[in-house]
Order: structure tokens, then sequence, then C-alpha cells
């Protein structure tokens, strides 16, 4: 088994870096319109990234219709 170096490390991680850029970037824009709702936003953002199905549910008020309008918008 080949042993990893410090600079494969590096590499692979400046590359997870790299590509995951747009799920701060979607974090970002979501969080302007959703306050306070992480958790969830978490949780649908890797549903999505999962491509899988999402059943949200909750009480009245949480904003999560607002919440799928921001994530299909951004």
């Amino acid at each position: 088994m080949d042993m990893l170096t410090a600079s494969d490390i590096k590499e692979l991680n400046d590359k997870i870096h790299q590509e995951s850029a747009f799920i701060d970037l979607l974090r970002l824009e979501t969080s302007k319109a959703i306050v306070g709702q992480k958790y969830m936003m978490d949780r649908l953002l890797l549903g999505l990234l999962a491509q899988g199905h999402i059943l949200l549910e909750g009480v009245p008020g949480l904003a999560k219709t607002l919440a799928i309008k921001t994530l299909a918008t951004s």
C-alpha cells in the first residue's frame, strides 16, 4: 500500500476546498433569507447533493416554503 505524503494530503485538501466552494456560496445566499435554520438548510443541501428525496415537516411558521423557494432560486 502506498503511503500518502504531506504534499499528497495538501493537494487533496486543496481539491476538496476547491470543489466544495459552491456549497459555501449557496449557504451564504440562502442565509440572507433564512435565519436561524442552519440545521434544516444543511439537511436540504445534503439531500439535494445526494440526489435523494426530501420530506420537510414542521409546525407552521418555520419558513419551510421560503427555504425551498430560496434554495430553488439560489
